[in-house]
């Protein structure tokens, strides 16, 4: 018996939407510049790999069974794929990726990310974004070990990686950060490190595969409540479970609206340099695609957005 594969050609498919089209299956032939018995013969064929019947055959018109209808659903779609399929490779020989994976920081601004995703894809390139959620030296790691091809948001080391390239997106100032009813924000400052010691902390988890990771600012014995990034740690000191550092630009809306306070530290005020990096290529030249992005990212606008500049609270 024919296996279905072997008679569910592009051909056949395309055959079947003539059919539905022209009502009949002399009139499919004509259009087919086919024999009507050659294109009966091949849908009989079909109809016998598939074990259904496609057509009532009980009148003169060509009407579909409902098996048959599914099948031309099903066909449109499939010839639709296999039509974007040959559109993305002669494209790709043009010079784009398959796919583009970037590796984004926690501390990165998503909505800004996917705002430049929108403007990338209304490109219609045959490129395929994939977005990987990192943190601390995981951003890193990601690029390092070639499951990206872009980081935004390296926070160190890139500098001394062979095989990369980096540019700075700006640095980040941080503020020691409560919820307005927890008993730090009412304690005189500086706060010191015993008195903080003394308080939970809401830590985000280093997104590497391999080795410990970074901590960063915890006190040696703090209670510490740990989460998978920022949006989550800014969330906790919202709800009073824990006290920490967080980006200026983060937490200044809930300052700005009482839902946190700052309090002054006696260890001095954090600033971070932030970066982005990407993979030198093997190949002469780069991919439309990571060209396209590393333009945008020269923008001082663009780099300060993905820092959080002129975020509001959602």
């Amino acid at each position: 018996m024919t296996a279905p594969r072997d008679v569910l050609t592009p051909d056949a498919l395309a055959m079947l939407q003539t059919i539905a089209r022209s009502g009949s299956f002399a009139a499919a032939a004509r259009a087919s510049n086919m024999v009507p018995s050659a294109l009966t013969y091949r849908v009989r064929q079909m109809e016998d790999a598939l074990d259904v019947l496609l057509f009532d055959r009980s009148s003169r018109q060509a009407r579909l069974t409902e098996a048959g209808a599914e099948l031309l659903r099903e066909g449109a779609r499939l010839l639709a794929d296999i039509d974007a399929v040959a559109n993305r490779v002669r494209r790709v020989a043009t010079g784009w990726e398959s796919q583009l994976t970037i590796a984004v920081d926690s501390i990165i601004n998503r909505a800004t990310v996917m705002e430049l995703c929108e403007a990338f894809y209304s490109l219609s390139p045959p490129t395929r974004l994939k977005l990987r959620d990192e943190t601390l030296s995981g951003t890193l790691e990601a690029l390092t070990s070639g499951q990206a091809d872009l980081a935004l948001g390296v926070m160190m080391g890139a500098t001394t990686m062979a095989g990369l390239h980096h540019e700075s997106l700006g640095a980040v100032q941080f503020v020691f950060a409560m919820a307005p009813h927890h008993p730090l924000a009412k304690m005189p400052e500086p706060l010191s490190d015993e008195v903080i010691r003394q308080h939970r902390a809401v830590a985000v988890a280093d997104s590497v595969q391999r080795g410990s990771g970074l901590t960063i600012g915890l006190l040696a014995g703090q209670d510490v409540f740990t989460v998978s990034g920022m949006p989550a740690k800014l969330d906790a000191e919202i709800r009073g479970l824990g006290v920490g550092f967080l980006p200026s630009c983060l937490a200044q809306p809930y300052l700005d609206s009482g839902r946190l306070v700052a309090r002054r530290v006696e260890r001095s005020e954090r600033q971070i340099q932030v970066s982005y990096a990407w993979r030198k290529s093997g190949k002469p030249g780069q991919g439309r695609a990571l060209q396209w992005w590393l333009a945008q990212l020269k923008s001082p606008v663009t780099r300060g957005a993905l820092l959080g500049e002129h975020r509001s609270p959602t």
